[in-house]
């Protein structure tokens, strides 16, 4: 099966519902969707999916419709402009926002789209009557029960891990910035009924659409405050900077946008995808598609979504594997060779992908070693110090690099002296297997035979399942 790549261009932020409508106009099946979130049995609640311009654009907008009495009121218009109570707000639809994107400079509180928040900021409209209730709450949901929510519906095994996976993230964050367990965290920002359709739909979408690959590129956050549960906070709010720090994922500040792109369901989609922010250096559209913001900002108010076909040579056509590494290296000419021993184990157990050493002649003829340690970003500053407690460095250098690399899978196989451990590496339609030296010696010494042979016998026998 071919690897297929999402992108998606997030300069005008990222939420949840926007994530949706752009993976429908990519191709999801609507169908296959719509009877996924029906199995979950949610009451008062409807989905609308139709097609809407921003910036003169055609994209889709996906809708979570809640009814009067399942609506969250904990965040209404009295909340987005302190200071001014109106209680006649005219609207046309029963809005809500996967943590609407919020304009504190906006006070005309007619809208025609319908919007969501994740963040729960609803502005709550009716057709014939003005809302007075300020004090009425919704009540969150813990983990737990929403876990139990999303299990009961019929979600496939990857559709149902992925929205555990982000509510699992959104979830940790909350526990960091309220200071409590996550088994305590209810979701009042989150675990509405909205939220938790507008996080399984996206889960859904991209099951559906078969992607193995996501690359966010242009991430873009507002400036401003949100007037919240809690009380006035700074953009990107608690959640979402937790999120976007915990898992480094890039981001930049539009300082011409007094509002919030970037919601904590959205932070949590990318972090939960595990997307990298470099593309291929050439690569084909296969398919585009747009999902629509509900508020209107000084930017395009969608994310577009593509799915692409990176550009290869020939007989490397779907092969070939980019990813960005971290080069530390460092002179070290005053160590024991019983250090540098031990600070290459310490390396390879906090996570780099290789350690080695170079001889080399320093300055007055002194004999050396560089040290060399591969690892990826969010490894290095622990790495680094590593380094500097087990050495007598002073000072490293670090150095960005882009490399390629094969498709690699590790495989378990039975042999006739037990399981083994391989690695399986893909050029094109020709596999290259590697029997994991760890496993070979232990079946060595287990059966007395000699490393070699072992190796060949393994590798026989990799190679036959393979084949198969």
């Amino acid at each position: 099966m071919s690897e297929k790549v999402l992108v998606l261009n997030a300069s005008s932020g990222i939420s949840g519902d926007m994530t949706v409508g752009a993976l429908l106009d990519l191709g999801a099946d609507q169908e296959v969707l719509q009877e996924a979130l029906d199995s979950l049995r949610l009451e008062g609640v409807r989905v609308v999916i139709s097609r809407v311009k921003k910036s003169a654009l055609d994209a889709c907008d996906f809708n979570v419709i809640l009814d009067e009495e399942h609506e969250n009121h904990d965040h209404d218009m009295a909340y987005l402009h302190p200071g001014e109570m109106h209680h006649d707000h005219e609207h046309h639809d029963h809005e809500h926002h996967d943590h609407e994107h919020h304009d504190h400079e906006h006070h005309d509180h007619e809208h025609h789209d319908h919007e969501h928040h994740d963040h729960e900021h609803h502005d709550h409209e009716h057709h014939d009557h003005a809302h007075h209730d300020h004090a009425h709450h919704h009540h969150g949901r813990n983990m737990a029960q929403i876990e139990t929510i999303l299990r009961s519906g019929c979600l496939t095994e990857n559709a149902l891990n992925l929205a555990l996976k982000i509510f699992h993230i959104v979830a940790e964050a909350e526990s960091k910035v309220h200071g409590e367990p996550i088994e305590r965290v209810h979701f009042h920002e989150v675990g509405a009924v909205d939220s938790i359709m507008d996080i399984a739909a996206t889960a859904v979408c991209i099951d559906n659409l078969g992607i193995t690959d996501v690359i966010v590129t242009d991430l873009s956050e507002g400036t401003g405050t949100v007037m919240c549960q809690h009380g006035l906070l700074p953009i990107p709010v608690p959640a979402t900077s937790q999120i976007l720090s915990t898992y480094q994922i890039p981001f930049g500040i539009l300082g011409y946008v007094k509002g919030e792109l970037i919601t904590p369901t959205g932070a949590a989609i990318l972090a939960a995808l595990e997307v990298k922010d470099t593309l291929p250096g050439k690569f084909r559209i296969l398919r585009t598609g747009l999902g629509a913001g509900k508020r209107e900002y000084a930017t395009s108010g969608i994310l577009r979504a593509m799915l692409i076909e990176p550009e290869r040579n020939d007989s490397m056509r779907e092969a070939e594997q980019t990813d960005e590494i971290i080069k530390l290296e460092t002179n070290i000419d005053d160590c024991t060779g019983e250090a540098l021993g031990a600070v290459m184990d310490l390396l390879m157990e906090a996570g780099a992908r290789d350690v080695f050493y170079t001889p080399a002649y320093m300055k007055k003829n002194r004999p050396a070693y560089v040290l060399n340690v591969i690892c990826v970003a969010e490894n290095k500053a622990q790495l680094e110090e590593i380094i500097f407690q087990n050495t007598t460095t002073i000072g490293i250098r670090e150095f960005s690099c882009s490399r390629t690399i094969l498709p690699r899978q590790i495989m378990t196989v039975e042999t006739p002296w037990g399981s083994a451990d391989i690695k399986v590496c893909r050029i094109g339609n020709k596999h290259t297997v590697y029997p994991e030296a760890e496993s070979v010696m232990r079946l060595s010494r287990q059966s007395g035979m000699g490393y070699p042979e072992m190796y060949h016998k393994v590798l026989e026998y990799a190679s036959g399942e393979i084949a198969e």
